[in-house]
C-alpha cells in the first residue's frame, strides 16, 4: 500500500470505499494499526519516522475535512489534546514551529574600518605658544635691559618652583618638606651665585641645608628623616642648580650665553617634539615617558646641534661652529634626561603636571625641567671653551 492511501479522503464514485471509511469511524481504531497523527510521536511509536511538519491551509481539517466526510479521531491517544491543537502540535514539532515563527536575525552588515585618529599634542598648543611667548619676550627685556632684573626673574621662578614641588609631596606622599628655609635660601642662593659666584653657591647651598634639618625640629619627630632629605634634595634641583644660570651672566658677554642657553635647550625640546609627534614609533623610555621616541631624541640632538654652532659663531666671543656641535650635542642629552627625570618624580607622585600656573605647560617646574640639568653642562663647556669671561 503506497503512502497516499494513510487518511486520504474517500474520492467520489467510490462508494463502497466511503461505507467503508465509515464503519472504520464507528468501531474506533483497529488493534495493532498505527495510529495518524500525533501517534507518531507517543511513546510507543519511537521507532517510527516523525511526521513532516505541514503548514496549516485548507486541505488539512477545519470546515472542508467536515464537507468530504472525513471522520474525526477520537480515543484515548487524543484525550489530552485541546480541541483546537493542529496534527502536527506536539512537544516534538514545537521547537521546528519556534524556529519557523522566529528566524535567526540576519548577520549585522560588515561595518567600515574606523578612520585612523590624527595625532594629538596633548595640550592646548595655542595657549602654549602664547604663553611661550610672553615668557620669552619677558626673559629677554630683563635679560639685556638690566642684569639684575633677570637675576630677580630667575629667583621667582625659583621660589614657585619650590612651592610646586614640595605642595606636591605633601598632597602625593605626606611629605613635608619646610617650605619657608627652602624659599628664602633659594633665592639667596641665586643672589649669591650671581654676585659671589660658585663659591657663593655652595656656601648658600650649605646655609639653606642646614636651615632646613633646623626648622623641621620644631614639629613632632615622626617623618624627620624624609622631611629633610626630601628638603634637601629640593634645594639642590630646584635653586642650586639656577645658580649657574646667574654664574654665566656675570661674563662680559653674560646676556648671550644666557640667550645661547635658552635657545639651545628651547630648540631641543621643540625639535624632539615635532620629529617625535611626526616620525616617531620607537619609544625611547616607556616605564617613565610613553611620549618620547628615539626617533625624537635624533630630532633633539640634530636641531640643537645646528642651533649650536650657528650661536657659538654668531653670538659668543671667540667661539666656534664645531664647539657649538659638542655643546648643541651635550645640550641635548642634558635636556632629555632632565626630562625624564621630572617625568619619572611625577610617575612616583602619579601626577600629570606639577602645576596649573600655566596654561598649556602645566607649571613653571613643568618648564624647568629641562632647563636645570642643563644649566651647569652649559655654563661648564662655555668655560672650557672660551673662559669665565
Amino acid at each position: 500500500m503506497n503512502d497516499s492511501s494513510w487518511g486520504a479522503p474517500p474520492q467520489a464514485g467510490h462508494a463502497g470505499q466511503a461505507g467503508y471509511w465509515g464503519a472504520a469511524a464507528e468501531r474506533g481504531p483497529v488493534q495493532g494499526a498505527a495510529p495518524a497523527g500525533p501517534a507518531y510521536d507517543a511513546p510507543e511509536a519511537q521507532q517510527t519516522r516523525p511526521m513532516p511538519i505541514v503548514p496549516e491551509g485548507p486541505a488539512y481539517g477545519g470546515d472542508q475535512d467536515d464537507d468530504r466526510g472525513a471522520a474525526r479521531l477520537s480515543g484515548p491517544l487524543f484525550r489530552e489534546q485541546p480541541p483546537h491543537a493542529r496534527p502536527y502540535d506536539t512537544p516534538q514539532a514545537r521547537p521546528f514551529e519556534a524556529a519557523q515563527q522566529n528566524p535567526e536575525p540576519m548577520p549585522d552588515a560588515p561595518q567600515p574600518a574606523p578612520q585612523p585618529q590624527k595625532k594629538s599634542a596633548g595640550r592646548d598648543l595655542g595657549a602654549a605658544i602664547g604663553v611661550g611667548v610672553g615668557l620669552g619676550v619677558v626673559i629677554v627685556a630683563s635679560l639685556f635691559v638690566v642684569k639684575a632684573v633677570f637675576v630677580g626673574v630667575v629667583a621667582v621662578a625659583v621660589v614657585v618652583g619650590l612651592w610646586e614641588l614640595t605642595k606636591r609631596l605633601e598632597e602625593r606622599k605626606g611629605i613635608k618638606a619646610p617650605l619657608v628655609p627652602l624659599a628664602l635660601g633659594g633665592a639667596a642662593m641665586v643672589v649669591a651665585g650671581y654676585v659671589r659666584g660658585a663659591e657663593g653657591a655652595w656656601v648658600s647651598m650649605a646655609l639653606t641645608a642646614l636651615a632646613v634639618l633646623v626648622w623641621r625640629m620644631t614639629e613632632p619627630p615622626e617623618g624627620y628623616l624624609k622631611d629633610v632629605t626630601a628638603g634637601v634634595f629640593a634645594a639642590f634641583y630646584v635653586p642650586f642648580l639656577a645658580t649657574f644660570v646667574a654664574m654665566m651672566l656675570t661674563a662680559e658677554d653674560g646676556a648671550y650665553r644666557v640667550l645661547t642657553f635658552l635657545l639651545l635647550t628651547v630648540v631641543s625640546d621643540t625639535g624632539a617634539y615635532a620629529v617625535g609627534w611626526r616620525f616617531g614609533t620607537h619609544k625611547l623610555a616607556p616605564r617613565i615617558s610613553p611620549g618620547k621616541t628615539r626617533e625624537g631624541l635624533l630630532g633633539a640632538v640634530s636641531f640643537a646641534m645646528v642651533a649650536g654652532a650657528l650661536c657659538m659663531e654668531f653670538l659668543i666671543d671667540d667661539g666656534t661652529w664645531w664647539q657649538g656641535l659638542l655643546l648643541g650635542l651635550a645640550v641635548a642629552a642634558s635636556a632629555t634626561l632632565g626630562d625624564l627625570g621630572e617625568s619619572m618624580i611625577k610617575r612616583d607622585l602619579g601626577i600629570k603636571d606639577m602645576g596649573t600656573l600655566l596654561p598649556g605647560h602645566g607649571g613653571i617646574m613643568d618648564r624647568l625641567d629641562s632647563l636645570l640639568p642643563t644649566a651647569p653642562v652649559v655654563w661648564l663647556l662655555l668655560v672650557l671653551f672660551v673662559g669665565s669671561g
